[in-house]
C-alpha cells in the first residue's frame, strides 16, 4: 500500500484552482474513499504571480511541464489546460512515463482519443476523462463500463450550454439570435469569440468523444457534421411553436449495419420529448440501447464546480487502484471496421420556409421540384402577406426524404423566379 498518492497539476485556471481547492479542503472525506492522502506535488501555470479565485501555495509552482512530467514521485498528472497544443504533448509524454493521466480537454481527446487509448494500453495505465463531456453530467463513465453490456443504437444529446441558453431566450421572448447573443455574453454564458459555440463545433468534440465511446469505433472530431444556431431568427420559433415543436442544437450519433453516422445542428423536436423541455445552461445526454432502452442522463454542463466534481471523481477512480497497486488499462478496444457514414445518406422529414411572389402556381412550382426529387409535402402554411411588395412567406413541412436529394432540391427552389429568399431549413428529429 503506497503512503500516498502524489499529483501534478497542468493548468490552475477556474477548473484547476477549483481541483486544488477541492483536494486540499476534502482531505479527509477523499482520504477515506482512497485509503491514502492525495499530495499535490506540483503545479504548472504561466504566471505565478497572477491573484486566484483560490490562493495556492506558491512554493508548489514550477516553471515547466518537465519539473511535472519527469519526477519520478507523481503518480497522476491532472491536465486543466485547455487547448490542443501542448496539452496533447504533454499528455503523451505523461503516458510513455507510465504516469495516469485526468484531463478535462474536448478537443484533444475527439481528435486524438484513439491514439491516446492505445498509447495508454500499451503502458499499463489509464486515462480518464469524465470532464471533457457534459461537465459535471456523468456520461463517459457510463458508456465506458455501466453500459457495456448493452448495443447501443443512439445518442441524441444537448451538450453546449451556451446555445442552449440562446435557443431557450429565443423560444421563451421570440426574440432574435443576435439579441440573446449579446446578453449570453454580458452574463459570461458566451464567449467574447463564440465561434466554437455557435458554430457546433464545441458540441461536434464532445460527440465524437461520446461516438468513439458508445460505439467502440474510430470517430475523431473532422467524422461529424456540424452546423450552428447563427440561421436561426425568432420566426423559426414562432412557426415551430405553432407546429408543436421546440428548436434544439442536437448532436446526435447513430449506428447501422456496421456504419456510424454523426452529426449536430439545429433540429425540431416535439415538445412532449424529454430532451425539449432542457432548458437553460443544462446539458442532457439520451442513450438508446437494447438493453435498457432510454436513458437519460441530465445536469449541469459546465462551470468550475461540475466540472471540478468530474475531475476529482476521475482522480480517486485512478487513485484507488494506485493505492493499492492495482493499475490497469481502460477497457476503451476500438473496432477499425465500423465506417463513418456521410450525412448525405441522412433519412430525415425537413421544415423550411421561404419568401415568395404572391401569385397562382408558386406553390405547384415549389412541389413540382420537390416531386422530381422523391419528397412529398406534409403540410403547408402561408403567412405574413406583404400587399405591398406582393410577397408572402411559405412554411412547408416534408414527409421523410434522403438529404442529398433535399439539399438538391433547395437549391433548385432557390434559384426559381419566384422565390425571392430562401429563409432557413431545420431538420425535424423523431
Amino acid at each position: 500500500m503506497k503512503e500516498k498518492i502524489s499529483i501534478g497539476l497542468l493548468g490552475m485556471g477556474v477548473v484547476g484552482g477549483g481541483v486544488a481547492k477541492i483536494l486540499e479542503e476534502k482531505q479527509v472525506l477523499l482520504t477515506n474513499q482512497i485509503g491514502v492522502p492525495v499530495d499535490i506535488r506540483g503545479v504548472l501555470v504561466r504566471d505565478s504571480s497572477k491573484k486566484r479565485s483560490y490562493e495556492f501555495s506558491v512554493s508548489k509552482f514550477v516553471e515547466t511541464a518537465d519539473d511535472i512530467l519527469n519526477d519520478p514521485t507523481v503518480d497522476i498528472v491532472v491536465e486543466v489546460m485547455g487547448g490542443e497544443h501542448p496539452a496533447l504533448e504533454y499528455i503523451l509524454k505523461a503516458v510513455k512515463s507510465k504516469k495516469h493521466v485526468v484531463t478535462a480537454n474536448k478537443e484533444v481527446m475527439a481528435k486524438h482519443g484513439p491514439e491516446i487509448f492505445a498509447l495508454a494500453r500499451e503502458n499499463n495505465v489509464r486515462v480518464l476523462f469524465e470532464a471533457s463531456v457534459a461537465g459535471g453530467t456523468p456520461i463517459v463513465s457510463p458508456l465506458m463500463r455501466d453500459l457495456v453490456s448493452n448495443e447501443i443504437k443512439s445518442i441524441r444529446a444537448i451538450i453546449n450550454g451556451t446555445t442552449n441558453y440562446i435557443l431557450s431566450r429565443m423560444a421563451l421572448e421570440q426574440a432574435d439570435y443576435g439579441d440573446v447573443l449579446r446578453d449570453a455574453q454580458d452574463l459570461g454564458y458566451a464567449e467574447a469569440d463564440p465561434t466554437n459555440d455557435v458554430e457546433g463545433i464545441d458540441a461536434s468534440y464532445k460527440l465524437a468523444i461520446l461516438s468513439t465511446l458508445a460505439f467502440r469505433a474510430q470517430v475523431k472530431n473532422n467524422d461529424v457534421y456540424h452546423e450552428g444556431i447563427t440561421k436561426l431568427s425568432s420566426k423559426d420559433f414562432e412557426y415551430s411553436d405553432e407546429l408543436g415543436y421546440a428548436i434544439k442544437l442536437l448532436a446526435i450519433a447513430t449506428r447501422s449495419n456496421g456504419e456510424v453516422q454523426t452529426r449536430v445542428h439545429p433540429a425540431l423536436l416535439k415538445k412532449s420529448e424529454m430532451l425539449a423541455k432542457v432548458d437553460g445552461v443544462l446539458n442532457a445526454v439520451e442513450v438508446e440501447t437494447d438493453l435498457t432502452d432510454n436513458v437519460l442522463f441530465h445536469g449541469p454542463g459546465a462551470g468550475s464546480m461540475p466540472t471540478t466534481s468530474a475531475v476529482v471523481a476521475d482522480i480517486v477512480n485512478i487513485a484507488r487502484n494506485v493505492a493499492g497497486n492495482v493499475a490497469y488499462p481502460d477497457p476503451v478496444k476500438l473496432s477499425e471496421k465500423i465506417t463513418v457514414q456521410s450525412i448525405n445518406n441522412l433519412i430525415s422529414r425537413y421544415y423550411f420556409r421561404l419568401e415568395a411572389k404572391d401569385q397562382p402556381g408558386v406553390l405547384a412550382e415549389i412541389a413540382s421540384i420537390l416531386g422530381e426529387n422523391q419528397i412529398s409535402i406534409e403540410s403547408f402554411i402561408q403567412k405574413n402577406v406583404n400587399d405591398s411588395k406582393g410577397t408572402a412567406e411559405l412554411v412547408i413541412m416534408t414527409h421523410q426524404a434522403k438529404e442529398e436529394a433535399f439539399q438538391k432540391a433547395l437549391a433548385e427552389i432557390e434559384g426559381l423566379a419566384v422565390v425571392i429568399n430562401l429563409g432557413n431549413m431545420i431538420r425535424v428529429e423523431g
